[in-house]
């Protein structure tokens, strides 16, 4: 099985719906439930590029948001899509080679596990790496920047894992800056690979792939303020007064308001860790509701 990429813009895109609309069928294999993510940073440039931080800022929230709400639709008996958590960030000062493959990576990958430098496998682990501008990652002979932007896999079945090359280059422009466009990459790796982490073998359509490929090159923006409809409740109010007309007497006052059919709002909840940031990810596709959404 092929694994599964972002092709660079420059490509043909597929018309979607010329054959009938995609349809994402179960295969039987395990879904990703509570994805945890680490991402991994491999060259010494990342120390001192701002895009380090902003993706660790994306990640922390992108696996708690609606992006992930979305995925619910293929809950599977056994396998039910939740939130996650970005578990763990770590930068290798170590370069790269200026051209690294896809086997080199997995063995990197394994090493910063041996060496318990990234949390240990499990059923949920999701590693993300992120090669610095520069480098090329072939694939199956097939390079970075040329024939793909990124892409998901399993090794052996077990590791499950992102490649996501650095985001500068002609034909991955997704997007109107570097990050955006590596927001979006890394947004349908992280679909794909919890809907099918071992490509093929979960939700995939025969003829457009996966739920990402299906709606490469469309995008949206969504935001870290979730907007929540306020609650209201009604309140009976009952005045009970006491007056002495004489004026010997103080007047007693009691007011009292009681809830009239519902119960009091809950308190709001506490403002997001960076209050109205906006990130531009990839729609993915919904057999719900016959669209990219």
């Amino acid at each position: 099985m092929a694994k599964n990429i972002v092709s660079p813009k420059k490509k043909p895109r597929r018309i979607v719906g010329a054959a009938g609309l995609p349809q994402l069928t179960y295969r039987g294999g395990p879904l990703i439930q509570n994805v945890e993510v680490t991402t991994i940073y491999w060259g010494s440039a990342w120390q001192n590029d701002p895009i380090r931080a902003q993706l660790d800022a994306f990640f922390d929230f992108i696996v708690t948001s609606s992006l992930i709400d979305q995925l619910a639709e293929y809950d599977v008996p056994g396998f039910a899509i939740g939130h996650g958590k970005h578990v763990a960030s770590l930068i290798v000062a170590q370069d790269p080679p200026a051209t690294i493959d896809d086997t080199a990576v997995v063995a990197f990958i394994q090493q910063q596990i041996a060496s318990g430098a990234v949390p240990a496998q499990d059923a949920n682990s999701l590693y993300f790496v992120f090669t610095p501008s520069g480098v090329t990652v072939t694939l199956q002979g097939s390079a970075s920047c040329q024939q793909f932007c990124g892409y998901h896999d399993s090794h052996d079945g077990s590791l499950l894992y992102a490649v996501v090359p650095y985001g500068d280059c002609p034909g991955c422009e997704f997007a109107g800056t570097v990050f955006d466009s590596m927001t979006v990459i890394a947004s349908h790796e992280l679909c794909e690979a919890i809907t099918d982490p071992i490509p093929g073998s979960g939700w995939y359509d025969d003829v457009n792939g996966e739920i990402g490929d299906i709606c490469e090159g469309s995008n949206k923006v969504i935001n870290t303020v979730a907007v929540r409809a306020a609650a209201s409740t009604t309140f009976k109010a009952t005045v009970s007064a006491t007056v002495v007309i004489d004026g010997s007497a103080p007047v007693n006052l009691t007011v009292t308001l009681t809830p009239s059919g519902c119960t009091p709002p809950p308190p709001p909840p506490p403002p997001p860790a960076s209050p109205g940031q906006s990130y531009t990810v990839q729609t993915e596709w919904s057999n719900a509701k016959g669209a990219c959404v």
